[in-house]
């Protein structure tokens, strides 16, 4: 029960080119970040262990581990601050949230992709 107006500007700030993901794939996401004057892409590559639905409040986690510490950042999915989000691969999962893999280290912290699941189910056929 949002009010028209409301409705009308969140429209007006709704990104046209969002990719399509899930939870559970691998995503990069190219974040333009301002050092001074200057400002340059870096990119964050992670499992998306969230989403978050929402018009314009949409959110999106992602998890990566850097030097052996996980790291996890929250994304605004309609925000102008990043300029790509590439999908890696994509995950095989039946959860919504991903907290588990908080949990889980090294070989354990593995998710299955949809590209396994299918050649080895072709293979068994």
């Amino acid at each position: 029960m949002r009010s028209a107006a409301i409705q009308f500007v969140d429209s007006l700030n709704l990104r046209k080119n969002v990719p399509e993901f899930r939870t559970g794939d691998t995503v990069r996401v190219n974040w333009k970040v301002k050092e001074g004057e200057k400002e340059r892409e870096q990119a964050f590559e992670g499992v998306v262990i969230r989403k978050t639905k929402g018009s314009v409040d949409a959110t999106f986690t992602v998890r990566k581990m850097s030097f052996g510490v996980g790291v996890e950042r929250i994304f605004p999915l309609h925000s102008p601050r990043y300029s790509t989000i590439d999908v890696v691969t994509k995950g095989d999962v039946r959860r919504n949230r991903l907290f588990y893999l908080r949990s889980l280290r090294g070989k354990a912290a593995r998710l299955d992709s949809q590209d396994d699941r299918e050649s080895s189910a072709s293979a068994k056929a």
